[in-house]
């Protein structure tokens, strides 16, 4: 069974331009994000003991949520008149900023970590033309830099997760995932690692509820992995380390949206290790059909734990899986090989097949 909406290819502005700040429609750099599948998994609800759904952002154009959000900074950069952009980036947020600022005429820079984006996401900032700025220190290091280029060059607009505008277009994913259920669903499950999108989730549950389109909100649950968990061990981690390089972040931008989040929801930030994320990977890929990539599976692999620990939701719970496989194709490659050929006969094909 599939739960879709019907408004695909319209763009998150126009789709939600009321629930959005006033963006002229001349600005607008629109790829048609939004309006992903929600599909339910029934293998995995009955690992789960509850109706699980997941969330498929990797399907918006750049292949990750990232898109929700820039769309609507790009439109508002544009519109007041910037003409380049930029953000530190553990690869996504860079892929979807240099794929928006092309579409607005916009320069684009993008400060990473050296040697930790994914060679999927490197490929796209490249592919758009993005200039990239490796930096000799982690995450946290690169988003200072990119804070202070911001603050200083009037010319240049921050679109990390840190501007509102990118947490406005992010919410809206809260709206279809209430459309498309008819109503919020008990709990929502999630990767953490700046911690945006946790915020952008209970900010868009908590508009519908207000605009008297829902009666409840879910209750969130974040996962972090457990060598990147500064929420769980409450404080920064210096050095934060885990396969899932989407949430490698130790000083989260949006920590305090993302513990408002969970204290009003009565939810919960927990750690999962790199093993459990990279089983949920494959469990979803080879049950479910659904190939994500590392941090993506970290709220399937945190609702599992919940259910082994006698401690999973009731009822209808999503999955938001924010990335698809191919942005980090390194992290299956590095643990399956293709086998060896075999003669071109039907006898050793045969053979192969189990005959």
């Amino acid at each position: 069974m599939s739960v879709q909406t019907l408004h695909r290819g319209q763009g998150v502005i126009r789709r939600w331009r009321g629930w959005l700040p006033e963006i002229p429609e001349q600005a607008v750099a629109e790829l048609g994000e939004g309006d992903t599948p929600l599909v339910e998994a029934t293998r995995l609800s009955g690992r789960v003991g509850a109706r699980v759904y997941l969330k498929l952002e990797g399907l918006n154009p750049t292949a990750s949520f990232k898109d929700r959000g820039m769309t609507v900074a790009m439109s508002r950069a544009a519109a007041a008149g910037r003409t380049a952009c930029v953000c530190a980036s553990t690869g996504n947020t860079a892929a979807s900023a240099a794929a928006y600022a092309a579409r607005a005429g916009m320069v684009c820079f993008v400060v990473v970590p050296a040697g930790k984006i994914a060679l999927g996401k490197a490929v796209q900032v490249l592919a758009h033309g993005a200039e990239i700025v490796q930096i000799e220190g982690n995450f946290d290091a690169a988003l200072r830099l990119s804070r202070r280029a911001a603050e200083e060059l009037e010319h240049v607009a921050l679109v990390n997760s840190v501007n509102p505008d990118r947490i406005e277009g992010q919410k809206t994913a809260a709206f279809e995932v209430c459309e498309a259920l008819g109503r919020p669903p008990e709990a929502l499950a999630l990767p953490v690692g700046n911690a945006g999108n946790i915020t952008a989730y209970w900010k868009g549950f908590t508009e519908w509820q207000r605009a008297g389109r829902a009666a409840g909100r879910p209750r969130m649950l974040g996962f972090q992995a457990a060598g990147a968990a500064p929420l769980v061990a409450g404080h920064d981690i210096e050095s934060p380390e885990t396969v899932a390089s989407a949430i490698r972040i130790g000083s989260p931008a949006s920590r305090e949206g993302a513990l408002r989040a969970v204290r009003e929801s009565g939810g919960l930030i927990e750690s999962v290790t790199d093993a459990e994320i990279l089983e949920a990977q494959d469990l979803l890929a080879r049950e479910e059909g659904v190939f994500c990539e590392p941090a993506s599976a970290a709220g399937v692999a945190g609702l599992l734990k919940l259910a082994r620990e006698g401690r999973a939701p009731a009822g209808t719970a999503v999955c938001v899986l924010t990335g698809h496989g191919l942005k980090d194709p390194d992290a299956v490659l590095s643990r399956v090989r293709l086998p060896e050929p075999v003669p071109a006969t039907f006898e050793d094909v045969a053979r192969r097949l189990g005959a």
